[in-house]
């Protein structure tokens, strides 16, 4: 395969971005397509795959390149010299050649061969930081080595039919007709896997708001909440939305869905796509103070918490994720995820139902926190059903999800 300097150079710059600079992969990415206009649909996939295929695999291609292990991940140490010849491994081990570059003149195949076969510690052959190695072993036991070479394999790509405009068999069709194959997906009614990867944002399908992209272990949390047309729901930490759509979907569209966060940019970006759906029923609201909870206090039928977290049930799509968090991030999450828990429960009714639910693998953020919930508020909850979905067992990005009941008042 021919490779071109322009090319490659850009992919390194990318490399320093996301793991000397601090930039999210995804967006040095798109950034890097949005500046370079002309380059073809091969050159974007190249691009792309190998960027995120190096930043999976970071650290066993630090290994590989023959540099100190104990500075992968220290910025200033991840010099663009240093860069180029990770890259440099990588594209060596894929195809056993030495790119013939000058930045690549002191890596040696055979050298890197060998290290390939080194017996080296279960962290760096698994391309994680020590303490998440850890924690993980910690936390899932004799289960975590194959979670987490699960999550180091690319994720596929899921849609979700918008069933307000259309069902899922429909749909199918209509994206063949653009030629994107894909197929229904057992278990998830609502669900398409992609039978490769493409870029279905161009497609008139998107354009006429007949699905959303969306993992298929996601699309099974909206349902877990049991809603129904017509009740108010409540969406805590709505983001950007793709759980408040598949609400409305659910809920046929008839009902009214609070959709609350703490950032304004992801609300409207919640409002493009329900306008592009064509759903009616969702309500955006910026949380500013307390006051936005108190007001629904005891209001809703239903609450959705999708809590902030770690993300490491999402690392297939978001490498990058596990070298940026930190233990001290994650100590902060798990508290914020406990008073988020404690607080925004008072907006359901007694008799509703509530869904705590993260993107997490790790029990400290899933069942301990609705344990030590329960130890607290056991008088006035009850845990009606947990689910837990990983990549290793369901092929779907990991996720937690625990749905409570308020217990109804006491008759006077």
């Amino acid at each position: 395969m021919h490779l071109h300097y322009h090319l490659i150079s850009q992919l390194v710059d990318a490399l320093v971005d996301t793991m000397a600079r601090g930039f999210y992969v995804d967006k040095v990415i798109e950034r890097r397509f949005k500046s370079h206009p002309k380059w073809g649909a091969r050159d974007r996939r190249m691009f792309a795959e190998s960027v995120y295929e190096i930043v999976r695999w970071w650290r066993w291609h630090w290994h590989l390149a023959g540099l100190p292990d104990a500075e992968c991940l220290i910025p200033e140490k991840i010099t663009l010299e240093r860069a180029w010849l990770v890259w440099g491994a990588y594209w060596c081990s894929k195809t056993q050649e030495v790119p013939q570059f000058v930045e690549c003149q002191n890596l040696d195949a055979g050298e890197i061969s060998d290290r390939e076969e080194e017996i080296v510690a279960p962290a760096i052959r698994a391309s994680v930081p020590d303490w998440l190695n850890q924690l993980g072993k910690n936390q899932i036991g004799e289960g975590w080595p194959d979670l987490i070479r699960a999550l180091n394999r690319p994720a596929d790509v899921f849609l979700r039919a918008n069933t307000v405009k259309i069902q899922v068999k429909p749909l199918k069709l209509n994206l063949a007709k653009e030629e994107i194959e894909a197929n229904l997906v057992p278990g998830v009614p609502d669900a398409l896997v992609l039978t490769k990867r493409q870029n279905v944002f161009k497609s008139q399908c998107f354009f006429n708001g007949l699905f959303e992209v969306q993992d298929g272990g996601s699309q099974l949390i909206a349902p877990f909440l049991q809603v129904e047309p017509g009740m108010k729901v409540v969406d805590a930490c709505a983001g950007a939305g793709g759980k408040a759509l598949h609400l409305a979907c659910l809920m046929k569209n008839q009902g009214n869905i609070v959709a609350l966060d703490i950032h304004q940019w992801k609300l409207d970006e919640l409002a493009k796509r329900y306008r592009r759906n064509k759903i009616g029923i969702i309500e955006p609201r910026l949380i500013t103070g307390p006051s936005v909870i108190a007001k629904l206090n005891k209001k809703a039928d239903r609450v959705l918490l999708d809590v902030p977290c770690s993300g490491t049930g999402v690392l297939r799509r978001n490498p990058d994720a596990k070298w940026k968090l930190t233990r001290e991030e994650l100590d902060r999450l798990t508290k914020l995820q406990a008073e988020i828990l404690r607080d925004y429960s008072q907006m359901v009714k007694p008799g509703g139902k509530l869904v705590y639910a993260t993107c997490s693998i790790l029990p400290m953020e899933n069942r301990k926190q609705i344990d030590a919930f329960l130890k607290e508020h056991g008088d006035e909850w009850t845990l009606e059903d947990e689910e837990t979905w990983t990549p290793n067992k369901n092929g779907f990005d990991g996720f937690y999800a625990a749905r409570l009941l308020r217990k109804e008042l006491p008759k006077a």
